[in-house]
Formats: structure tokens, C-alpha cells, sequence
């Protein structure tokens, strides 16, 4: 079509050019003529257009064919390739499942080691019953045989007990009870009853004054002067908000950690715990100095020895001047003065000390207080007796850095800064009577020290001191003759004695109370004082039908 329309505008051109004019046709030979060339030029047409369709259709058919190999080739790498993961997931789904049957297996037979070790437990255990009762059985005609025995001794005993009785009263020429009457009355002449009966009187006479006085000084003493006081807890930790910065204490190495126990020679100690790393150190001023050192570090973040050196100083001088000033305060409130600066220092170094949890400078000015008001009921100087009282534990300020006890340490340390007071040096070197006490000021210390330290809650002990305390108490009750049960109480302050009424009389209860008190005051070591109580109970029963 397109050849077609392209020849006959050039027929139509050249016709009138060329056509009839040139050649001498007639116009309807003309008309013929394109007619002609145009049919002409269709065919021409119509065959190039068959030609250009049949290339076209095989080369359709080629990229047909084409796309089909294609086609199955990917098919057929698909397929490959899903039969391989079917494969794959296959034998994984095999071995998971030879994996669980193996576990099962190997339970079974756990199951089946089990129950057959417990079959031979049992076994073992139905042989060792039938040994026993074997064993019990003949242990019982054992003593079946041995019973009979011990009943035809005991007859031919009583036999001859009759006989030498019927002998001795003939030889002796008194009766039965007229020798049991002369022997008591002997035995009556050196008994213990006799003895206790006078160590209860002299003791009870002797004592009666002074206890009373003694009381009414302590009620006294204790109902002018309350203070305040809060067991502290010895075990410092510090908070810490991650494991990532217990990480970062310890630093590369060890190198943070190594630097904190340097600098202020404390044992820090990692462990497991969550939350928290704990302190450790005899000396509380330096355990006081890594606690807010270690908080300050935690809080400001930056962890390394050169910061942790800057911080421990600065952290140092504050609780020196903390210490400076706690000492001072000390002091002013005890209203003392002319006390020596290393005095005053070592009396607040007492702030970060404690004694089963008390506060050893809030103890030293209690102790000072009621010394004096005992020391005024009794007409002495109450002024000498308040510094006596406020320096008697000074010695517990530098006793983990020298030998010897605190007594001894605070004795030679204040006679070396300055005390010169006789009463003064021997009530802190003899308060608990390491040495003779010379003065009546010594006695008042011991005594306020005592009612200070046994205020209840002023003291906590630890759970395995408490047991074997109560224990102890129990021991030295039960060794005394004549004891049948002892029970420690009032958290072992007191405990009551239980005695054989049938062998110990009401005199020699007495005696047995003051034995095991002399004993508790010789053998064990506790504050206060622990009330001993014996009992000593007769009971006559009889029914009535």
C-alpha cells in the first residue's frame, strides 16, 4: 500500500508531462495506462507486504522458541532448586527428630539408671532393717536374761542389806532410827545448808544498804540525762547505678580500683551483687574518706587516677576539718576546756567509730554526763568526773593503729598530751579493770559506762555473739550440782535455774544462785548486768476417787 501510494502521485506527475501529448495516446489510452501502473503498483504492493509478513512471522516464531527454552530452562532450575531446599529441609527435619529421640533415649535411661539405683538403695535398706530387728531381738533377750539376773542380785542384796542392818543394831545397841537420828545430827554439824544459811545472811546484810543506794544513784542518773542514741551499721556500701560504671571503678586493668585502695588505703570489694560495691577497712576515718570519695567520683563520672587522687584529697581535708570539728562540738557541749588540739582531734575521730553499733563519741559524752550526776549524789567533784567520763574511750581512736588495749593506749596517750590528773589517767586506764582503781572516780566511770552501754537498742550484738551467749549462760548454770534445767531469757538478761527440790534445800538455792553469778561475772564478758534466778519448787499430788 504504501509503494502503491507512493507511484501514483509520480504516475499523476508525469502523466500530463509525457502522457498522450509525447506519444500521441488518446485520453481513455491514457486512463488505461495508469489504471495499469496502478493495478502494477498494487501487486507490487500486495507482494512485498506477503514477503515482509513472512519474515516477520518467522522471526516470531524463532524469539517464540526462544523464550520457551528459556522458559524451560528456568523451570527447570526452579524445580532443581526446590527438590535441593525439600531435600535440605528434609534431612534437617531427620536429624532434629534423630536428635530428639536420642534425648528421649537418654532419659529413659537416666529414668532407668535412676529407678535402678533406688531399687538398690531400697534393697540395701530392707537388708539393713532385717540386720537391725534381728539385731533388736536378740538385744532383747539379751536384756530380758540380763533383767532376771539383776532381779535375783537385787533380792540376795536386799537379803544381806536386812542381815548387816539386824547386825550392825546389835553390835551398836541402837535402833534403826536412833542411828539415822545420830547420824544426821553429824552431818548436820558440816552441812552445806549450814554454810549457805550464813553466807545468806551476811551476804544480804551486808549488801542490802548498798544495793538500795546504788539503785536509787543509777535511777537517778539515768532519769536526769536521756540522750539520744542510734545504733550505725559497720558495713558501708556505696550505691552504684549500672554495671557499666562498676566497669569503670575497676578501670583497665585493675589500674581505678588499684588507685582508689592507694590513695586511701581502704579494700574495695567487686563482686557479684547488683547495685552495690562494698568498703572495707579497720580504720572508719579512712572508710569514711573512700565512701564519699567513691560517691563524688560515681557522680561526677570521670574515672581515672589522676581525678581519683585529686578527689580523695580534697575529700581528706573536708572530713579532717569534719573530724576538727566534731571533736570541738564534743567538747563545748561536755563544757570542758583546756583539752590538748590532739586531744580534741582524737575525740572526733570517736564520730566514725563504733561499739556494737554505738557511736563511740555520743557514748564518751553520755558516760560524762552521768558520771557527774553520780558523782555529785555522792558529794565529789561532778566537774572531774564529767572529763573523766568524756575521755575514758579516747584510747579507741588509735587502738587499730598500736598495740595493746584501748584502756592502756588512751592512758599513756592523754598523760602524754598534757592530762596530769590522777583521777583522770586511772579512770581511763582502769575502766575496765586492767588496773587497781585509785580513786572513787574510777568506780563512777565503770558504772556510767555500763548503764550507757546497756540502754536497750544502744547496742546490737551480732546473731552469732547473741547464740553463744545464751549458751554460755545455760553451761555455767547446768554444771552446778543440783541443777536440773536452765533457760536463758529477756534476750540473756537474765536467767532462771531450775533445781531438784528433793536434794537442794531453800538455803542452798541461795548458794547456788550466788556461784553461778560469781561465775557469769568471772567467765564472760557482756554489758549491763544478768539477774540469776533460781527455783526451787515441792509438789504433793494425790487423786481423789
Amino acid at each position: 500500500m504504501n509503494v502503491l501510494a507512493s507511484l501514483i502521485p509520480f504516475a499523476t506527475v508525469a502523466t500530463p508531462q509525457t502522457g498522450a501529448q509525447a506519444a500521441g495516446f488518446s485520453p481513455v489510452a491514457t486512463i488505461l495506462l495508469v489504471l495499469f501502473c496502478s493495478g502494477f503498483a498494487a501487486g507490487a504492493a500486495i507482494l512485498i507486504r506477503g514477503m515482509m509478513g513472512r519474515q516477520t512471522l518467522a522471526s516470531a516464531r524463532q524469539e517464540a522458541e526462544q523464550i520457551r527454552e528459556r522458559a524451560r530452562a528456568d523451570a527447570k532450575a526452579e524445580g532443581d532448586k526446590a527438590l535441593l531446599d525439600a531435600e535440605r529441609e528434609a534431612l534437617a527435619r531427620r536429624e532434629k527428630s534423630e536428635r530428639e529421640l536420642e534425648a528421649s533415649r537418654d532419659e529413659v535411661r537416666e529414668g532407668e539408671r535412676r529407678l535402678q539405683k533406688r531399687e538398690d538403695l531400697l534393697h540395701r535398706k530392707e537388708e539393713t532393717v532385717t540386720l537391725k530387728e534381728q539385731s533388736l531381738t536378740d538385744r532383747a533377750s539379751d536384756l530380758d536374761k540380763q533383767k532376771a539376773a539383776l532381779d535375783a542380785r537385787t533380792a540376795e542384796i536386799d537379803d544381806l542389806r536386812s542381815k548387816q542392818e539386824t547386825k550392825l543394831q546389835q553390835i551398836a545397841g541402837l535402833s534403826r532410827d536412833e542411828a539415822k537420828a545420830e547420824l544426821l545430827a553429824r552431818v548436820e554439824e558440816t552441812s552445806r545448808q549450814e554454810v549457805a544459811k550464813v553466807v545468806r545472811t551476811v551476804t544480804e546484810t551486808a549488801e542490802a544498804e548498798a544495793k538500795e543506794k546504788a539503785r536509787e544513784l543509777t535511777i537517778m542518773a539515768v532519769q536526769r540525762f536521756a540522750m539520744d542514741h542510734a545504733s550505725e551499721s559497720t558495713v558501708r556500701s556505696v550505691a552504684i547505678p549500672s554495671d557499666d560504671m562498676k566497669g569503670r571503678i575497676i578501670g583497665r586493668e585493675g589500674r581505678n580500683i588499684r588507685a582508689i585502695e592507694k590513695a586511701t588505703g581502704v579494700d574495695i570489694i567487686v563482686d557479684d551483687t547488683p547495685g552495690v560495691i562494698v568498703v572495707s577497712s579497720f580504720d572508719k576515718v579512712r572508710q569514711a574518706v573512700a565512701v564519699e570519695s567513691l560517691e563524688r567520683l560515681i557522680a561526677d563520672g570521670r574515672m581515672h587516677p589522676t581525678r581519683i587522687e585529686e578527689v580523695v584529697e580534697k575529700v581528706r581535708s573536708e572530713v579532717e576539718e569534719k573530724i576538727l570539728k566534731a571533736g570541738k562540738d564534743a567538747a563545748i557541749e561536755v563544757k570542758l576546756g583546756g583539752l590538748h588540739p590532739k586531744i580534741i582531734e582524737a575525740m572526733g575521730k570517736l564520730h566514725y567509730r563504733t561499739s556494737y553499733g554505738q557511736n563511740v563519741l555520743k557514748h564518751s559524752i553520755e558516760v560524762g554526763f552521768l558520771s557527774q550526776i553520780i558523782a555529785d549524789q555522792l558529794g565529789l567533784d561532778g566537774k572531774l568526773a564529767r572529763r573523766c567520763g568524756f575521755l575514758h574511750d579516747i584510747g579507741k581512736a588509735m587502738d587499730h593503729e598500736m598495740e595493746g588495749g584501748h584502756p592502756k593506749i588512751g592512758m599513756d596517750f592523754a598523760k602524754q598530751h598534757g592530762e596530769k590528773d590522777e583521777a583522770v589517767l586511772n579512770a581511763i586506764g582502769g575502766h575496765h579493770a586492767d588496773i587497781p582503781s585509785t580513786t572513787f572516780y574510777t568506780p563512777i566511770v565503770m558504772a556510767a559506762d555500763a548503764v550507757s552501754s546497756a540502754r536497750p537498742g544502744a547496742r546490737r550484738e551480732s546473731m552469732e555473739r547473741y547464740v553463744q551467749r545464751l549458751n554460755e549462760l545455760q553451761d555455767i548454770a547446768l554444771a552446778q550440782p543440783g541443777v536440773v534445767e536452765a533457760y536463758a531469757i529477756q534476750a540473756g538478761r537474765e536467767v532462771r535455774v531450775m533445781v531438784d527440790a528433793e536434794h537442794v534445800g531453800d538455803d542452798e538455792a541461795y548458794l547456788i544462785a550466788h556461784e553461778i553469778a560469781k561465775r557469769v561475772s568471772d567467765e564472760m564478758t557482756f554489758p549491763g548486768e544478768i539477774r540469776v534466778t533460781v527455783l526451787r519448787e515441792t509438789r504433793a499430788i494425790e487423786l481423789a476417787r
